[in-house]
């Protein structure tokens, strides 16, 4: 089903075209051909799949089936509470509303038409378990293992993830993840690793060809739009949308140096991703320091579906913002920071060397710190870019750094690209990375001391229900604390990556794109990264990007559906 052949040069009429493969343009396209839309998707990527495919591929939709099964302590109503309180007054509660109240609805029609199997990730809590209704044992789902055979010649074409160094069929899932990051710290840690060693050899047994987190995600959806009949064309680039009337009635596509005009009888679902790497796009809407080389996004997502938009007259908010996370800019790629920040014996420092956060915080919360600024949405210059996480021996021996075991060779690329620096003292480690060695050795003295006590005056780290997730649960008197004393000392570099950015085209609650003026842009939709999140400057937990990216994928593609009834009673 997936192809990029073909005269491009030829006109082609659908009755629904999708911009984009990921979990928006899957969701619409799979819902639109389900209910008897002749739909087609348009990947400018030689993979299909997108920055989903990449991901965790964790959904965070409360209220879902899977959930009501599994996980008793969700409440819907309290979601509503938790969603309301932590995105404040930045989106529309209708849109909110709307993302509960359908979520459910939309996550169930995609699991019977796609042969998507999710599981609750136990315990893994909500970003803000403390705010009205959050909930620490948390509301995430993940895909179990999938066999990639299933997809045939199509698994060689599914993007690849950002990093991948495990060999064959040696896959973790998000509930084990946690564990491995603690070695043997915990009996957990060696449990997963058996888990995983026997799924391994079962998988080797049968020639399976094992994929996890977003890979599953997205082959789940891909075997349902298959089904469905829709074709993915690839290395299809959107250049233009075409318009009649003031309505969108197509777009302009160029493959293989060719251009056309395929026609969307009822609508465009514009689901094509951020513009994290267009460098020109991040330095009009963000600020300094930036750059396209941090980020863990799909290397084609360039705005392309937010500025032909734009070129409509559409409206766009939250430009500025990006599902922010520390990030370690290694020389093979930019490693997204999740457990090696908030595990113990560990601190992140600015160039002052002083520390500025809670190092647990949850990404987008931590990037919004690097930045600084007086409204704790980063909006500030940029004060705590670059920093450094500095740790000691006994956390190096003990815990998983960036795919290395504790104990195992760090890679000599690292230190010879400067991204870490290891020496024998602090005042040493100090010099090295260029920061004042008093400051340094006070911060990590005062440190220290409440690594004893068990409580950070400062910043608080290790006294919300979520910064223990990625910490150590055998480390006393705070899992998330621990004294930096045994030598060699080590320093990384952390910068504000992103999994995307955030902000693109306003939308309704049927992901209808909206003017300035609120007056709906007739035809077009947008969902996923290239709408502006219903999250706001926030992030709710675990697939909180994915979630959305779904939901109003679905709900856009009834809205088209709806259009092509009203259309053929018409005539």
């Amino acid at each position: 089903m997936v192809s990029g052949s073909g005269d491009a040069g030829v006109d082609r009429v659908v009755d629904v075209i999708v911009v984009g493969s990921g979990a928006a343009g899957m969701s619409a396209a799979l819902t639109a051909a389900t209910h008897g839309l002749a739909t087609v998707i348009i990947e400018k990527s030689s993979y299909w799949g997108g920055s989903s495919s990449r991901s965790g591929g964790g959904v965070w939709i409360p209220g879902n089936s899977v959930l009501r099964e599994q996980a008793p302590g969700d409440d819907l109503e309290d979601a509503r509470r938790y969603l309301k309180s932590i995105v404040g007054p930045h989106v529309d509660p209708a849109r909110i509303d709307t993302y509960l109240d359908r979520g459910s609805e939309a996550l169930q029609f995609l699991m019977d038409n796609a042969p998507l199997r999710l599981e609750w990730v136990r315990d893994y809590s909500d970003y803000y378990p403390e705010a009205p209704g959050g909930l620490a044992t948390g509301r995430t789902c993940e895909p179990l293992p999938f066999d990639g055979r299933r997809l045939g010649a199509d698994l060689d074409t599914m993007h690849p993830p950002y990093s991948d160094s495990a060999p064959p069929n040696v896959v973790a899932k998000q509930s084990e993840y946690r564990w491995l990051s603690l070695g043997l710290r915990s009996w957990r840690g060696p449990a997963a690793m058996a888990r995983m060693g026997a799924r391994a050899v079962a998988a080797f047994l049968t020639r399976k060809r094992l994929r996890v987190f977003g890979a599953a995600l997205m082959g789940e959806l891909m075997l349902g739009i298959r089904e469905a009949g829709v074709p993915v064309e690839l290395d299809t680039a959107l250049t233009e949308l075409i318009t009649e009337n003031g309505r969108v009635i197509g777009v302009r596509i160029e493959r293989d140096g060719q251009s056309a005009v395929w026609h969307a009888r009822h609508g465009v679902v514009l689901a094509c991703g951020g513009f994290e790497h267009n460098a020109e796009m991040r330095r009009k809407y963000q600020r300094e320091p930036i750059g396209s080389d941090w980020t863990t996004g799909a290397p084609t997502n360039t705005g392309d579906g937010i500025a032909a938009a734009l070129k409509l007259g559409a409206a766009v908010s939250f430009m500025d913002d990006a599902w922010w996370g520390p990030t370690i800019p290694l020389p093979e790629g930019p490693w997204f920071a999740l457990a090696e920040r908030s595990l113990p014996r560990s601190i992140i420092v600015n160039e002052r060397g002083e520390r500025f956060m809670n190092e647990s915080l949850p990404y987008v919360e931590a990037v919004h710190r690097m930045y600084g600024g007086e409204h704790g949405q980063g909006d500030g210059p940029g004060e705590n870019v670059p920093a450094w996480l500095i740790f000691d021996k006994k956390y190096r021996n003990r815990y998983m750094f960036a795919t290395v075991p504790g104990r195992g060779p760090l890679p000599k690329a690292w230190f010879d690209s400067g991204v870490m620096v290891r020496a024998k003292s602090i005042d040493e480690l100090a010099t090295r990375i260029g920061v004042p060695t008093e400051h340094l050795t006070a911060t990590v003295e005062r440190f220290n001391g409440f690594a004893e006590t068990g409580v950070d005056s400062d910043f608080q780290r290790g006294e919300s229900v979520y910064d223990h997730y990625y910490g150590d649960i055998t480390n006393k008197p705070n899992p998330s604390l621990g004294p930096i004393v045994k030598g060699p000392f080590y320093a990384v570099q952390m910068v504000p990556g992103d999994l995307g950015t955030k902000g693109g085209i306003d939308t309704d609650t049927a992901g209808r794109a909206l003017r300035a003026d609120g007056s709906v842009i007739a035809g077009l939709y947008a969902a996923g990264n290239t709408s502006a999140p219903v999250m706001g400057h926030t992030y709710a937990g675990p697939g909180a990007t994915i979630g959305p990216a779904l939901v109003f994928g679905y709900l856009a593609a009834l809205d088209i559906t709806e259009h092509a009834r009203t259309t053929a009673t018409a005539i």
